[in-house]
């Protein structure tokens, strides 16, 4: 063993330094663990400092990342869905003369669902996917609208029981047609007028 009576017993640190300095860190990392760590990897903040300091959105982001699963396929406590409406596919051909507009829609239950491709063959339209519930007397729920569009898909769940659909209106000068090719869980297409 090596004799250390030779090191200056005033330069190593006092058992009560120690301590301190122990119980300093033991501060400083409890305090970054309260203002940092715990908004920032589990959107928890007591203090109101990592929002302050932006820490919490880190947490939100991680979580939206997470929801979306694998190349963004948003992942679901029940990846069955059941219906009570049997399956169908259905393309329709609607002609939209310049300044028209028409409707297609489809009497819907609560969770019945369809994927959908619809395009303007001749111009671009504008239009309204919306629903509208029973002895609504002309009130409605409006889920997507654009302008100036060409085509859309996508894939709709009704929320609620009524009619579910599009209205396209032709804004330009010339005839155009509306093909909309449905596939799902849904009642009859129809133009309502």
């Amino acid at each position: 063993m090596s004799d250390i009576s030779h090191l200056n017993q005033g330069a190593t640190p006092s058992a009560s330094t120690l301590i301190k300095a122990t119980l300093g860190a033991m501060l400083v990392s409890l305090v970054v663990l309260v203002v940092a760590v715990l908004p920032a990897e589990y959107g928890v903040d007591p203090t109101g400092l990592g929002e302050v300091i932006g820490l919490d959105q880190l947490n939100e982001a991680e979580d939206a990342a997470a929801a979306d699963g694998p190349a963004g396929v948003l992942l679901s406590s029940d990846p069955v869905m059941k219906a009570n409406t049997a399956p169908r596919t259905g393309t329709m051909r609607v002609p939209l003369q310049p300044g028209t507009g028409r409707e297609i829609k489809s009497y819907m239950k609560p969770g019945d669902n369809f994927v959908f491709s619809w395009r303007a063959e001749g111009g671009a339209v504008s239009f309204d996917m919306h629903g509208e519930r029973p002895d609504s007397k002309g009130a409605f729920t409006s889920y997507w609208a654009g302008e100036n569009q060409h085509q859309a898909s996508g894939s709709f769940t009704a929320p609620f029981e009524g009619t579910h659909g599009w209205y396209w209106e032709n804004t330009g000068n010339t005839p155009v047609t509306i093909v909309l090719e449905t596939s799902g869980f849904y009642g009859d297409l129809f133009m309502p007028w």
